[in-house]
């Protein structure tokens, strides 16, 4: 049997959104998901949060390019705003980026996670995948560092094998891409004795159109000894779109997530989702 973790991005980035996500986990139809701890529905959100803390992993969606940071970031952020995407990967890849901010950044978002819910995250990844950017990752590893976590969290790594994507057919462009980006981020993460995930699928074209149930199928083609999938469920409203302008397809993950075809699709796979410490390395 296939043992993977599915883990849901971007919980408090709308209310709607970490409803959402609450239902699936209450619903065992999710094993993880990870939290944007600067986003204005944290603190309320929080607290239906940590009391499935033990029956999922929660972690820390860490984020550097949506809403505003907790401290000042007079480099990064000097309007109070985090920046787009665009501007923070091409800073990654020139070597552009205040790291010391960046990581001091880090630190307040996983304190803010600690705060709430009374204990250190299971996890870290972020938003965008940007954890795993080039230099960006050295931030990450000096927040890691500093705070302690290294042996007793895992962090994800938003690569693949070229082959492993190819047979999925899905989003191989785009996955590709990211792969390169987080190229020897999974060796610098076993330099550091952290754990981390072999095999990650989840990226879909943001197309509503699209047969969720039948690309989630193929997100468990070619797994990795210790595979992760992410998903995006979620309701749109005013909230997330102001976050998030491609979150159409939200719903029809939530839908597929939420009814009887997802557990039917899992016994004809024989795939089962569970927490990191529960995935077989086969």
């Amino acid at each position: 049997m296939l043992s993977f973790v599915l883990c849901a991005d971007d919980f408090a980035i709308s209310a709607g959104v970490s409803e959402v996500i609450l239902r699936l986990l209450r619903q065992g139809r999710l094993s993880a998901t990870g939290a944007m701890t600067n986003c204005a529905d944290w603190p309320r959100s929080a607290r239906s949060l940590s009391e499935l803390a033990g029956g999922a992993d929660l972690g820390v969606h860490l984020n550097l390019t949506c809403g505003s940071p907790l401290g000042a970031m007079p480099r990064l952020a000097p309007s109070g705003r985090l920046p787009d995407l665009g501007r923070v990967l091409r800073g990654a890849i020139a070597g552009r980026l205040p790291l010391a901010e960046i990581a001091e950044e880090f630190r307040r978002q996983i304190d803010a996670f600690a705060r709430e819910i009374g204990r250190e995250p299971d996890f870290l990844d972020g938003h965008l995948h940007v954890h795993a950017f080039p230099r960006i990752r050295e931030a990450l590893l000096s927040a890691i560092g500093s705070l302690g976590l290294g042996p007793r969290l895992y962090v994800r790594d938003p690569a693949d094998r070229a082959g492993a994507i190819a047979s999925r057919g899905l989003g191989a462009g785009k996955a590709l891409f990211i792969a390169g980006l987080a190229r020897g981020f999974a060796r610098a993460l076993a330099r550091n004795d952290i754990r981390t995930n072999s095999g990650f699928a989840g990226i879909v074209p943001f197309d509503p159109r699209r047969d969720y149930a039948q690309d989630f199928a193929r997100f468990l083609r070619a797994p990795g000894k210790r595979h992760l999938v992410m998903c995006h469920p979620g309701v749109v409203d005013e909230e997330l779109i102001a976050a998030d302008p491609v979150g159409a397809t939200r719903p029809k993950e939530y839908e597929f997530l939420a009814g009887d075809a997802f557990p039917a699709l899992l016994e004809r796979l024989g795939a089962r989702i569970v927490r990191f410490e529960g995935m077989d390395p086969r």
